[in-house]
């Protein structure tokens, strides 16, 4: 067994941490208070190659593992939470797209994602499909050489940043998972309608309500055959559920140091708060959880890169850590006391973001599901 990064990764790690203290973190409050998208971020983000890590070298991208991939995500959650939704989002699109879309898709909407000049969105959750995503009502009817699209998905990341998104919709009404379909959509095409969601944190990845009335979309803007959308976006699901672990466990990684950091010089009765077992104990539980919680993450992502089964590890990671980060960081905001609890300092930013996770992407009780179903059967799975 092997827990050594490889030296490539080593160095992407010191760059990837330089880069989030010094480009990401000093504005990261700022682009909280505005809810306005850092492009020129993203753009830092596409030139050193993170956005495209699992795009076709072809079309820009790097063609990188998905461990590589967990590390990028990690450290750039240290800068800014926010960030990390571009790796998702550009990164699913650019799987996606590489392995299903048309030789124009591809070349119009891959190199511009992967440079940081472009984003295209997921829409797959609706009003009354988000776990169950195998039963969509929205729904793309042929017409000729083009598809009609007609529907509404919710709690769409980065909707109001994007300039296109993969949808998911259904074009067979007696199948369930095998009558849904993905197609690119240029979202300024006539029919599209979006509206903000006032969200609690992820204020710069602004969510948004996406609504098609009738839309066109040419046919060659279909991702792969009909019927094969939903096991397109499943295929992605396992590996970024881990993903997003990292990206909660980044961010309650630097609020765990920067609070040792505080508490080593912080006086109280006469000596370092540090020096108080009532602060050194939950420093030590949550240091124990957070370690325990990337080496599950890794070795998921560690068997993913090797062609093995990883979705009960993958399931495990996505109900965990969203809850371990938000229990950290909360703890973190404690032990600073009540400028803790300001603005002043990043800890309440940080915990609104990290608890967006724990729904995005499947609830905890939906995870635990899958970990049971992969345990003990599908006899385990609830009626």
């Amino acid at each position: 067994m092997d827990f050594a990064y490889t030296p490539e990764q080593e160095e992407l790690i010191r760059t990837l941490r330089t880069f989030a203290r010094k480009e990401l973190a000093p504005r990261s409050q700022q682009w909280d208070r505005t809810g306005a998208l850092p492009w020129d971020a993203w753009r830092q983000m596409g030139e050193l190659g993170l956005l495209g890590l699992r795009a076709p070298a072809a079309y820009g991208g790097q063609d990188a593992d998905l461990v590589t991939m967990g590390i990028a995500t990690e450290e750039i959650a240290r800068g800014d939470f926010s960030c990390t939704y571009g790796i998702q989002l550009a990164n699913l699109a650019g799987e996606i797209l590489g392995r299903n879309g048309s030789e124009e898709v591809k070349r119009r909407w891959l190199p511009p994602t992967c440079a940081g000049e472009a984003i295209v969105a997921l829409a797959l959750t609706e009003p009354g499909a988000g776990s169950d995503a195998a039963n969509l009502a929205c729904r793309a009817e042929r017409d000729g050489d083009a598809y009609v699209l007609t529907g509404e998905k919710s709690g769409i990341t980065l909707g109001m940043a994007a300039q296109a998104a993969i949808v998911f919709a259904r074009t067979d009404a007696r199948e369930k998972a095998r009558g849904v379909s993905a197609f690119l959509v240029p979202l300024d095409l006539p029919g599209v309608a979006r509206s903000a969601l006032r969200d609690l944190g992820s204020h710069a990845g602004v969510r948004a309500v996406l609504a098609f009335d009738h839309v066109r979309i040419p046919a060659s803007h279909r991702l792969g055959e009909e019927g094969t959308g939903f096991y397109q976006v499943m295929q992605g699901f396992d590996y970024n559920r881990i993903i997003i672990a990292l990206a909660c466990l980044g961010a309650a990684q630097v609020s765990l140091e920067e609070t040792m950091a505080y508490v080593r010089e912080r006086q109280a009765f006469g000596r370092a708060l540090a020096r108080f077992e009532g602060v050194s104990f939950p420093i030590a539980e949550a240091a124990t959880h957070l370690d325990a919680a990337r080496w599950l993450c890794y070795r998921g992502l560690w068997l993913a890169d090797h062609g093995r089964p990883y979705t009960k590890e993958a399931a495990m990671a996505k109900w965990w850590a969203p809850k371990l980060a938000v229990e950290t960081i909360h703890q973190c905001l404690l032990l600073h006391g009540h400028y803790g609890y300001t603005d002043e300092l990043p800890f309440e930013q940080r915990l609104r973001d990290v608890i967006g996770l724990e729904i995005g992407d499947g609830t905890a009780e939906v995870m635990k599901i899958i970990v049971a179903r992969e345990l003990m059967g599908r006899e385990s799975l609830p009626y």
